[in-house]
């Protein structure tokens, strides 16, 4: 730390880079982006330029001996997050990485482990376990108050175009990207199921690709069973026009919530009159349009990353978190490939 401040830099500067550094200047009070490194150095000088960063890099590595940075945050493509953190944590900096965190297992673990190793934390992004709700919701699961759990889904229909697919060689390929609508997009909302109904023990899934001239999926649905016994569907696409509304629905014996990205849409227990506010259907986000991140989450899961530093304790979403959501998803990518029911763990 520096003047009380932890330092940070940005490793990648195209599409989500910049909402990570509009969340560290949510905390200039307690942090300051220092670096921004990009192989394409124009793109990264014009970040930099952008929120006050006094240095540029084309090479992450050199960016990596500056002392006063504390903190490296990935925006890479998915496939390129592994190396990059290991590269950090052999340097001494904690690690906040974009989602996925990775697209295999193996090169998860190699992060963890690294990260282990270099006594350095490292938190992925997945800002809707941040939002408000999200925690009401599960505190209201995890309370016992939907009695028995019968039923928990997520419906994941983005809207993504040729053009999208076409902006960026690494987009919509196994090697970079990991696969399509579950792991670049989809993955916020599976995370979010998967975390708040404690855990899917199998899945039978169909995946294809309907309309888009890519290798990787436009289309998935399946069918999962969760560790506590309930039952539910994820359906996830970028073919979908316009997008719909994330949108989750959890269900059981005494209850039910209905959630989107704006909030809670019904509220139902046997026996309640009392509710929290509800909101009407929103279609702002990132459903139609991959800009339009709010920065909100990001600012949370950073002001997190920091506290955790602060009281040696690990992020809310640490490796470990971030690992289970690409297990779910690699999970359903097989039960596709090979047509049959999958169990987790892998």
């Amino acid at each position: 730390m520096k003047n009380g401040k932890f330092g940070f830099g940005i490793i990648g500067a195209g599409v989500i880079g910049p909402t990570h550094a509009a969340a560290i200047a949510d905390l200039k009070d307690r942090a300051e982006l220092i670096g921004v490194a990009d192989v394409e150095e124009a793109r990264a000088a014009a970040l930099a330029k952008d929120v006050g960063a006094k240095q540029v890099y084309k090479d992450y590595k050199e960016m990596l001996k500056n002392r006063d940075i504390d903190i490296i945050n990935i925006c890479l493509p998915s496939g390129m997050h592994g190396e990059a953190a290991k590269d950090a944590a052999k340097a001494g900096k904690h690690i906040v990485c974009e989602k996925p965190i990775e697209i295999t297992l193996p090169k998860i673990d190699d992060m963890v482990s690294a990260c282990a190793k270099a006594k350095v934390k490292l938190a992925c992004i997945f800002q809707r376990r941040m939002a408000p709700f999200s925690i009401e919701l599960k505190k209201k699961i995890d309370s016992g108050s939907f009695g028995t759990l019968v039923s928990g889904s997520a419906y994941l229909k983005y809207f993504r175009s040729h053009e999208y697919y076409g902006s960026a060689g690494w987009r919509a390929t196994w090697e970079l990207d990991g696969g399509g609508a579950l792991m670049n997009q989809g993955v916020h909302g599976i995370d979010l199921i998967n975390w708040l109904m404690g855990g899917i023990s199998s899945v039978y899934a169909v995946c294809e690709t309907r309309t888009r001239k890519i290798k990787v999926e436009d289309n998935a649905v399946a069918m999962v069973r969760f560790k506590n016994g309930a039952q539910g569907v994820i359906e996830g696409s970028t073919t979908i026009y316009p997008a719909l509304p994330t949108r989750f629905e959890i269900g059981g014996e005494k209850g039910s919530v209905v959630m989107t990205d704006a909030g809670f849409i019904s509220w139902d227990f046997e026996g309640e009159k009392e509710k929290p506010a509800l909101a009407g259907e929103k279609k702002e986000g990132t459903g139609s349009d991959n800009r339009a991140v709010t920065r909100s989450g990001h600012t949370l899961q950073v002001a997190d990353m920091m506290d955790a530093i602060k009281n040696n304790r690990e992020p809310v979403c640490n490796g470990a978190e971030g690992r289970k959501a690409v297990e779910l998803i690699l999970a359903i990518y097989k039960s596709s490939k090979e047509k049959k029911e999958i169990k987790l763990p892998l």
